[in-house]
């Protein structure tokens, strides 16, 4: 893992104590859980369990990473604040549900439809790999988190239910039957108070998780009474031959693998109060936690699984870089996220700016920052000491400049008007960058763009900044370009108003875009005599206001 900081460990755990940012936040409660920290009945330290959790009825997606980058934040925070204090995080697997309709986005859908109602690792994989469906999305899930460098342990529902690892929480369950239905009850319809039970038996007759009433006929050996298809059977809830509706499941998990801390979604609200009621009766203590915010489409609307909207991981990485993705998920967690395209940009830019303060903020500010809390997760990088000397936006507007038709090669090429040994091995970060650049300008700048004549008063302006850019060599600097623009959008003569005013006609006339880059940056880069170019383009067949 780079090494970005400055401060010595024992000034971080020092300035750790009254840190305000939110994973300190978040862990002090688990400090708080267990002053001196977790112990076993003999008095040894033992680790303090993480639990992220994963509904395998569809692929993952990038509501499984954030919660598990944001509870890794946390479980660093809690070892920062404890000295070292240990710590587990397991990726737990829901795949003992039974599917309840079939996903969009897999081949084969016939074989699911068939196999509607059964738990998802007893239903065949419709890509053909594995054993079951479940399997595939687990196996999915499993290398989705490799492939980010999470530490975790996977654990499967159907794998410790089936081993009879769950068996005696489930006989629990049994035993508290009457006080949790008194729970849960009350929170439900009419209609389906009538078939309620916390205990869902799988039917032998059909393989399906049934939804039908049970009574306990011998809570000690599992025993259940139910109807299944006009038969009363008297069946075992043990080893594999049940599962538990979600939220006493929920409860029942946090009871049997002593979790300490989960977070979960602003619409599971209601889901955590009722869990953890079930949970104190259960004998268990719920876990802290926290409900983050939902991400939020263009629109406004909650993003859905089914209805697509928002942007996938993949998505996010065609465009943006894996750490911009983990700087923006870091940011304000209890307020809700715009998550689509048009956000990416901001991300990428503010990632490397809060980047390159890190290393002369004294430790109080580092521990604030953004990328102190991500270079201790899973060792993002983006370049050994590597800084960017090319913002992203500035990139976009180079691309944008250059066409939907740019190359690589290309934007390289003119790179080497402002970057020193533009050679994209020297700046992997950056050749990332230009990677991604042409395919967002590809798929959201190029079809925008739309470059209008300048007014006459404009288009003077645009005449005087032409005839001083021919007086001006090509290596001048981007500071130099920026104050001769910014001298003839002061002068009175062109009757432009607000300098605002004069860099929006620039960006709009010569760019194509309502917004764009400081304007001696992108002269710079860009090159003197090809802004010329632009000049000329946009005064074609403009007259000219006379003296």
């Amino acid at each position: 893992m780079e090494n970005l900081e400055t401060a010595a460990p024992q000034e971080i755990f020092t300035a750790a104590q009254t840190s305000k940012a939110w994973p300190f936040e978040e862990a002090r409660k688990l400090v708080k859980r267990f002053p001196g920290g977790k112990r076993d009945a003999v008095g040894e330290l033992v680790p303090v369990l993480f639990e992220t959790g994963y509904g395998p009825s569809g692929l993952p997606h990038i509501g499984t990473f954030q919660e598990v980058l944001r509870t890794t934040f946390v479980r660093r925070a809690y070892e920062t604040l404890t000295g070292g204090h240990p710590t587990r995080l397991i990726a737990f697997s829901d795949d003992m549900d039974g599917l309840r309709k079939v996903p969009d986005n897999v081949p084969n859908k016939q074989v699911l439809s068939e196999k509607l109602g059964h738990p998802l690792t007893r239903i065949p994989d419709p890509f053909g790999k594995f054993e079951s469906f479940a399997h595939h999305n687990n196996a999915m899930l499993r290398e989705f988190l490799d492939r980010f460098g999470f530490e975790y342990e996977f654990v499967s529902a159907s794998d410790r239910y089936n081993s009879g690892q769950f068996d005696d929480a489930l006989k629990n369950v049994l035993r508290r039957f009457d006080a949790i239905m008194e729970i849960m009850l009350p929170t439900l319809r009419e209609e389906r108070r009538r078939t309620y039970s916390p205990v869902l038996p799988i039917s032998e007759k059909t393989g399906e998780v049934l939804q039908v009433p049970v009574q306990v006929v011998d809570a000690e050996s599992g025993l259940v009474r139910f109807e299944d298809q006009g038969e009363v059977v008297v069946q075992s809830v043990l080893g594999g031959k049940s599962k538990l509706q979600w939220k006493v499941d929920w409860a029942m998990r946090w009871t049997a693998l002593g979790v300490d801390y989960e977070m979960c979604g602003k619409d599971l609200t209601d889901s955590v109060t009722q869990s953890a009621r079930i949970t104190q009766v259960l004998g268990g203590k719920r876990p802290e936690g926290l409900i983050y915010e939902l991400f939020l489409d263009e629109n406004g609307e909650k993003i859905s699984k089914s209805k697509g909207n928002g942007l996938t991981i993949e998505q996010w990485l065609e465009y943006g870089s894996e750490e911009s993705l983990g700087f923006y998920l870091y940011r304000e967690p209890k307020s809700a996220k715009s998550l689509h395209g048009g956000v990416i940009p901001r991300a990428v830019d503010e990632y490397w700016q809060f980047r390159e303060r890190l290393v002369s903020q004294p430790v109080e500010q580092q521990l604030g920052n953004p990328v102190w809390h991500l270079l201790r997760t899973n060792g993002y990088h983006g370049g050994a000491g590597e800084t960017l000397p090319v913002t992203y936006g500035l990139l976009l507007n180079l691309v944008g400049v250059l066409g939907a038709k740019a190359t690589r090669e290309q934007v390289w090429s003119y790179l080497g008007n402002y970057v020193a040994n533009a050679d994209p091995a020297a700046h992997p970060a950056l050749d990332t960058l230009v990677t991604c650049a042409l395919a967002f300008n590809r798929d959201f700048v190029a079809p925008t763009l739309q470059r209008r004549k300048p007014e006459p008063n404009e288009a003077a302006a645009l005449a005087a900044l032409d005839a001083e850019l021919a007086a001006t060599d090509e290596t001048a600097s981007a500071e130099d370009l920026q104050t001769l623009v910014y001298e003839i959008g002061k002068d009175p003569h062109y009757g432009i108003g607000a300098l605002r005013d004069w860099f929006k006609a620039l960006y709009e006339t010569l760019l194509g875009s309502a917004q764009g880059p400081r304007m001696g940056s992108f002269i710079a880069l860009y090159g003197v005599a090809n802004t010329r170019r632009l000049i000329a383009e946009a005064l074609e067949g403009v007259e000219l206001p006379s003296e």
